[in-house]
């Protein structure tokens, strides 16, 4: 099983950033897929997340400025980032989980935004 996220960088405050999460080895489209974010010293937090049949949840702190997607055909989930903040500076993770239960996590991609 490989999650492999991408589309991280520097940008300003206000800027915007696209993440992306392609998977192989799973069955991706009964999986639910999700982006968390950690920051220097603090916990992994959820961020966003789509379940297999498409319903989304966002974390306050982002909604309205982010959206999550997921193309199944490509085996690929999105994160489309904007009004971005200083705040929202972090490694972002990719996670899958299917209905046993069972999870995988990509290897992070740094998002830093500069104010």
């Amino acid at each position: 099983v490989q999650l492999v996220e991408s589309g991280g960088g520097l940008v300003q405050t206000g800027g915007s950033l696209r993440l992306s999460c392609a998977a192989s080895g799973i069955i991706f489209e009964l999986n639910t897929m999700a982006w968390y974010r950690q920051a220097p010293g603090k916990q992994r937090d959820l961020v966003a997340l789509i379940t297999d049949a498409g319903a989304v949840r966002y974390t306050t702190p982002v909604k309205d400025r982010f959206t999550i997607s997921r193309d199944n055909a490509k085996n690929t989930m999105y994160l489309q980032m904007n009004r971005l903040k200083p705040e929202d500076t972090a490694v972002y993770y990719c996670r899958s989980q299917d209905l046993q239960n069972r999870e995988y996590w990509g290897q992070g991609t740094q998002v830093t935004v500069s104010s």
